[in-house]
């Protein structure tokens, strides 16, 4: 079976926590390379951001490919100004099969805009399509407030995209049910499907072996954020939390770190994205500067050091459609504070792998974390059962679970 699969907005090797970098870029990476790992051939189509990059690329392994596909300037470019290219996009992978004398069995795509790609190949090459979104624009409006609203462009292409896909892979209940609520679509084409994580990469790391890695002193508590640096994310929640912790005297500051993973903290104020300055005067403003330090982008191979070096990873999202960023941790055994929202109120199983608190809600993180780091003997309960609830989001369960789906629409 050939896989065409569809990342148009973002690549599945670029570095985590840019602007357009997270958890969907390692979905498609990950499920790739296990898909190549079950004999299921896979080409990944991705819009090329950089002339200098190959525009082919093995670095998925068993034969799988990243394909740079040029559409407009091969530079990023902001998500609206994406839309006027994906017919060029659509083409070029049209292309590329006609080059290589492919023929694909079926098309995946991820996110709206991939969705509208996979209609123009549907139509010359007669295959089905498998859609997962991993956000959804009228989810993220009804928390407009703490970011960018999303435009009517995006609705409208979701609710085309529901009619044109023969499957949704949506990654939990509750992403099922805002499909059924918001857009009416329907369910009879809807499959739930958990994301998977990679358990041979995360893994718990020696606490000592991981501060060491990570210059974090062992005689610390360390609180870790993990994501991109945007309103949605809520970190201004985390730092509201950490001043409260400090000012209440509920930990020992001296003895406190809080290391925030994301975003680019050591350009020129001129050149920092505004949440990333409001963030940072956020911290001055709530007297934790020799608290909280902001670390930048890092690698996903070296994330298993921070969550293993951490005793909590914490998600004060406004929205989350999965949280993959949660389950790597767990698997890392790192117990996960989270709000109550989306996917991260199906993932966290509360008070056992870790809390969840309602969102906005500064007082309840400050007490939960609190709750969970000063207190040797939950922390270890629970990191054990993150460890153990982790197992069952292996990519190889994740992958058959898809295959299956992909049988059922393939002759």
């Amino acid at each position: 079976m050939r896989i065409a699969m569809l990342s148009y907005h973002t690549c599945p090797l670029a570095t985590l926590g840019g602007k357009d970098t997270g958890g969907m870029n390692v979905y498609v990476r990950d499920l790739t390379r296990q898909l190549g790992q079950m004999g299921i051939h896979v080409d990944v189509f991705t819009r090329s951001q950089d002339e200098h990059v190959p525009h082919v690329l093995h670095d998925l392994g068993y034969g799988n490919r990243v394909v740079h596909v040029p559409a407009g300037a091969e530079v990023p470019l902001p998500k609206p100004d994406l839309i006027a290219h994906i017919p060029t996009f659509a083409e070029g992978i049209l292309e590329f099969a006609r080059t290589k004398g492919i023929h694909y069995d079926l098309i995946h795509s991820h996110y709206w805009m991939s969705g509208i790609a996979a209609q123009h190949l549907k139509a010359a090459w007669n295959v089905p399509v498998v859609h997962m979104f991993h956000t959804l624009g009228h989810m993220k409006n009804r928390v407009a407030g703490f970011g960018e609203a999303e435009g009517e462009y995006r609705i409208n292409g979701e609710q085309m995209v529901l009619k044109l896909a023969d499957r949704i892979v949506a990654a939990t209940p509750a992403e099922l049910a805002q499909l059924q609520w918001l857009y009416k679509a329907d369910t009879r084409k809807v499959v739930v499907i958990p994301p998977g994580v990679d358990i041979s990469h995360f893994y718990p790391i020696p606490k000592d072996e991981a501060r060491a890695f990570t210059e974090i002193p062992l005689d610390h508590q360390n609180i870790l954020f993990v994501g991109r640096i945007e309103p949605l994310k809520g970190v201004d929640l985390l730092i509201q939390a950490i001043g409260m912790m400090t000012r209440q005297g509920l930990v020992n500051r001296e003895k406190l770190s809080v290391t925030i993973i994301g975003g680019d903290p050591n350009v020129s104020r001129t050149e920092m994205t505004h949440e990333m300055a409001r963030l940072q005067d956020l911290r001055n403003e709530y007297g934790v500067g020799d608290v909280v330090a902001f670390l930048g982008k890092r690698s996903q191979d070296t994330l298993v050091y921070y969550y293993s070096a951490a005793d909590v990873l914490v998600m004060p999202s406004h929205y989350e459609s999965f949280g993959m960023v949660a389950l790597e941790a767990m698997a890392c055994g790192t117990p996960v504070v989270a709000t109550e929202v989306g996917g991260l109120a199906y993932l966290i199983k509360d008070g056992q792998t870790g809390f969840l608190f309602p969102g906005e809600d500064a007082d309840a993180l400050c007490h939960r974390l609190t709750a969970l780091i000063t207190n040797p003997i939950i922390q270890a309960r629970m990191a054990t059962q993150a460890v153990s609830h982790a197992q069952q989001y292996r990519w190889q369960e994740v992958a058959s679970q898809l295959i299956t789906v992909y049988q059922s629409l393939v002759p």
